[in-house]
C-alpha cells in the first residue's frame, strides 16, 4: 500500500511538472513561420576592393634593420628577395574581398546594408536566396549612420515589411538573419537589451542594443520583430575578442529611412547643426546650475558664427527640451538635431543662472568633421596656492590655435589639491569659473580668493577644440 502511495505521488508530481514545463515552452515565441516569410528578402553582399601590393607589403611586410643586407647564395635568399624586395620594385595589383548582409527594400531592386559593407568597394555583387547573382550600384551613402543603398537591374523580388522602431520595448524579442562569417541566411535569436544607446563614433544614431548572436559577416543584415516587420539594420558589436560577447547594436529603422527618403529626393544626406560641445551634468554640476537632478544636456562650447551662437546660446545652459522632445542626457540631443529639417526654427529650453528660459534657434546644415587642435602652454605664469594651480595669460599663437578671441588662461601645472581633484589638467585654459568669464591669470586669482567652501562650483575649461564643465569644491 505505501509503495502504490509513493508511485501514485510520483506519477501526479511528474506530470505536474510536465504540464508546467510544456505551458511554459508554450510561452516561448516562434519563429519559423517569420524566417521562412522572410529569407527570400535577405541577401548576402560580397565587394571586391582593387589594391597594390606595394602598400600592402609596406604596412605588414618585415622590413630589414638599417644596415642589414641579405646575404647571397644562402637557401632563403630568393625568399627574402621576394617579400622585402619585389613588392617594393615590382608592386602588382590585386583583388581584396568582403561579405556582408543585406535586405531587399522594395520589389524594384532597392537593396538596404552598411556603409562599412561597401566602403571603397570596386564591384559589389549581391546574391539572393536562390542563389541567384546580380550586380548592385550605390545610389547613395552615409557614413555617419552607417547606412548604404544599393540599386539592383531586377523586378518582382520579395521584399520585408518595415515597422515602427519608436514603439520597440526593452524586453521584446528579436531575430536576426544574415550570413555571419559567410554562413548565408543563418538565423539568431534574441531580446531588446536597451534603447537609445550612444556610441562615442556615432553620435547621430540612437542605436537599438540587443543580446542577438551577431558576428562577422552579419553586418547590414535586418533585424525583426515578431510580427515579421524590419525594425534596424544589424551595425556593430561591442567584443574583445572579434567574436560575439553578448552585445549587438542595430540602427533603427526611422533613422535608416530618413537617410534613404534624403538619398532618393536630394541624392545625399543633410543633418541638422546646432553647434555646440556638450557634456552630461553630473550630480555636482547639477547643484551648481541649479537643476533638481542631474539631466539634460550641458552646453561646454558655443562654436563660432554657429546657428547656437547666433541665436544667443552660452556655455553654462542646459538644454533640457529641443523641438518639444525631453533631454534626458547629452546623448540623446545629437540624434534630435540631427534630424531637425534645416532652416527650420526650433523652439528650445534651457536652465541658465538657475532659471528655466524660453528660447528659438534655426537649425543649418552639419559642416565637415574638424581637426583638433593642439595644446601649447605658455611661459608667464602665477600661483594660486588654495587650488594648488599655476596659470599663464594666452599669447597671440595660442588664441589661434584655440580659437579663443580673447580672456581665458592657461593651465602650466598643478599640484594635489581642488583643482587637479575635479579633473582639470596642465594644457587646459580655464574660460570661466563659478559662472564669471577669465579676462586674465590676475582677475583668476582674484576671484580664486572669494570662491565658497564645500559647494561644487562650476569651472569651464577648453582642451583641445573640446570645451567641458568641471565641478570643483574646496574643502577648506
Amino acid at each position: 500500500m505505501k509503495r502504490y502511495k509513493i508511485w501514485t505521488l510520483f506519477t501526479v508530481s511528474f506530470t505536474w511538472l510536465l504540464l508546467t514545463v510544456n505551458a511554459s515552452a508554450g510561452n516561448l515565441p516562434e519563429f519559423t513561420e517569420l524566417v521562412s516569410n522572410n529569407a527570400a528578402a535577405v541577401v548576402n553582399i560580397s565587394t571586391t576592393m582593387k589594391k597594390d601590393t606595394s602598400d600592402v607589403n609596406q604596412r605588414q611586410m618585415p622590413q630589414l634593420p638599417p644596415g642589414v643586407e641579405i646575404p647571397e647564395g644562402t637557401p632563403f635568399d630568393e625568399l627574402f628577395k621576394h617579400f622585402l624586395e619585389q613588392p617594393n620594385q615590382n608592386p602588382t595589383p590585386y583583388e581584396a574581398h568582403s561579405l556582408g548582409s543585406g535586405f531587399v527594400l522594395s520589389s524594384d531592386g532597392y537593396i538596404l546594408t552598411n556603409y562599412h559593407v561597401i566602403k571603397d568597394a570596386d564591384e559589389i555583387i549581391v546574391r539572393f536566396s536562390d542563389r541567384n547573382e546580380l550586380e548592385a550600384k550605390v545610389l547613395g551613402s552615409d557614413p555617419r549612420s552607417d547606412v548604404a543603398l544599393l540599386k539592383v537591374e531586377a523586378t518582382g523580388l520579395e521584399a520585408v515589411k518595415l515597422g515602427d522602431s519608436t514603439n520597440l520595448k526593452v524586453g521584446e524579442w528579436v531575430l536576426a538573419i544574415g550570413s555571419p562569417f559567410g554562413f548565408d541566411h543563418s538565423a539568431t535569436a534574441g531580446i531588446v537589451s536597451a534603447l537609445g544607446r550612444s556610441l562615442p563614433s556615432d553620435s547621430y544614431v540612437p542605436f537599438i542594443q540587443t543580446d542577438v548572436a551577431i558576428n562577422p559577416g552579419n553586418s547590414g543584415g535586418p533585424l525583426f520583430n515578431l510580427k515579421g516587420e524590419v525594425i534596424g539594420i544589424n551595425s556593430q558589436i561591442y567584443s574583445r575578442t572579434g567574436g560575439f560577447m553578448g552585445l549587438s547594436f542595430a540602427i533603427p529603422m526611422d533613422v535608416v529611412m530618413n537617410v534613404v527618403d534624403q538619398i532618393k529626393t536630394q541624392g545625399f544626406v543633410s543633418r541638422g547643426w546646432l553647434g555646440v560641445v556638450i557634456q552630461d551634468v553630473t550630480g555636482e554640476l547639477a547643484e551648481s546650475f541649479g537643476l533638481s537632478k542631474p539631466q539634460g544636456a550641458l552646453i561646454s562650447k558655443v562654436l563660432p558664427d554657429s546657428p547656437a551662437a547666433k541665436s544667443g546660446f552660452e556655455p553654462g545652459d542646459v538644454i533640457l527640451k529641443f523641438d518639444g522632445k525631453e533631454v534626458p542626457s547629452s546623448s540623446d540631443l545629437p540624434p534630435i538635431v540631427g534630424i531637425a529639417k534645416i532652416g527650420e526654427t526650433i523652439p528650445v529650453e534651457i536652465m541658465r543662472n538657475n532659471k528655466r528660459n524660453s528660447m528659438s534657434v534655426i537649425i543649418e546644415q552639419l559642416p565637415d568633421d574638424k581637426d583638433m587642435i593642439k595644446t601649447n602652454p605658455n611661459q608667464g605664469r602665477l600661483i594660486d596656492e588654495r587650488l594648488a594651480i599655476e596659470v599663464a595669460d594666452l599669447d597671440d599663437k595660442q588664441r589661434e590655435q584655440y580659437g579663443i578671441v580673447d580672456g581665458g588662461i592657461m593651465v602650466a601645472n598643478i599640484q594635489q589639491g581642488p583643482a587637479s581633484a575635479s579633473g582639470i589638467r596642465p594644457g587646459d585654459v580655464i574660460i570661466s569659473i563659478n559662472n564669471q568669464k577669465i579676462e586674465n591669470a590676475k582677475q583668476f586669482l582674484d576671484l580664486a580668493k572669494d570662491l565658497p567652501v564645500n559647494k561644487a562650483i562650476p569651472v569651464l575649461i577648453q582642451r583641445g577644440e573640446g570645451a567641458v564643465f568641471l565641478a570643483l569644491k574646496i574643502d577648506k
